[in-house]
């Protein structure tokens, strides 16, 4: 990204944050960090290419982003997303949901389609709920649905949207352990080292020296760099993150 200006989801005019200069190396795994109202999940929409950025360039493995070209639709599909609150179809089932994108975009029928989403169902314990529709999951395993769809297509670039949110200890712990899997290259998905970005709005859990930060505050975008350069420079911005889940916000 260079020189780019994210518009809300909502109303494209309204700038959320601007001047982004960001640079994204295959592999890394990049924590966004920002207060509630940031606008960290209109910064991910337009990562995503739900949306164009309302000002300079923003390209995806050079292809210039978003892209809705059917000729350029293999790049785009390097990409997945997890959002926030799972965007799921609740009239599916959560086997459909997640075959979703394979007979979508590789119109597969249902039997070539199970032997890609069974193994998902095992590996994240869905294989219980795979026959059954959103409204008998609570919403930690709904989004995990949501994480399990956005990988079938094996993405290189995985972005998810504060994943952590409303999770007991139990499901945080499975998502910070599934997640490193991930970004050290899991079996899933070939065993390929997946780039990820993932947004939060508390600091704490993220503790360590794998992942690289940056934050969102009062429209800017700001590269932190690794833990130990937060740890020594502790502006008030860190200082809010750090304290945000202990405040219970």
């Amino acid at each position: 990204m260079r020189g780019v200006t994210v518009g809300a989801m909502r109303d494209l005019s309204s700038v959320v944050v601007e001047d982004i200069d960001w640079t994204v190396a295959p592999g890394e795994y990049w924590v966004i960090a920002g207060l509630q109202g940031s606008g960290k999940s209109d910064f991910l929409m337009m990562t995503a290419g739900l949306m164009p950025p309302a000002n300079g360039d923003y390209r995806l493995f050079g292809e210039p982003m978003p892209i809705f070209e059917e000729s350029r639709l293999a790049e785009r599909l390097r990409l997945g997303l997890v959002f926030e609150t799972g965007q799921l179809f609740h009239h599916l089932t959560v086997w459909e949901n997640i075959a979703l994108p394979l007979r979508y975009h590789q119109n597969l029928s249902k039997a070539d389609a199970a032997a890609e989403v069974q193994p998902l169902l095992k590996r994240m314990d869905l294989e219980a709920w795979a026959d059954s529709t959103l409204g008998a999951l609570a919403r930690s395993w709904q989004k995990r649905v949501g994480l399990a769809r956005a990988l079938i297509l094996r993405p290189d670039v995985l972005l998810v949207d504060s994943p952590l949110v409303a999770m007991d200890l139990r499901h945080a712990n499975w998502w910070m352990d599934f997640l490193d899997q991930l970004s050290k290259g899991h079996e899933l998905v070939g065993g390929r080292t997946m780039t990820l970005v993932v947004t939060t709005a508390d600091l704490r859990p993220w503790k360590g020296e794998k992942y690289r930060f940056a934050a969102l505050r009062n429209k800017h975008f700001a590269v932190l760099g690794g833990w130990s350069q937060i740890e020594t420079e502790r502006g008030e911005l860190v200082r809010e993150l750090l304290m945000t889940g202990a405040r219970g916000s």
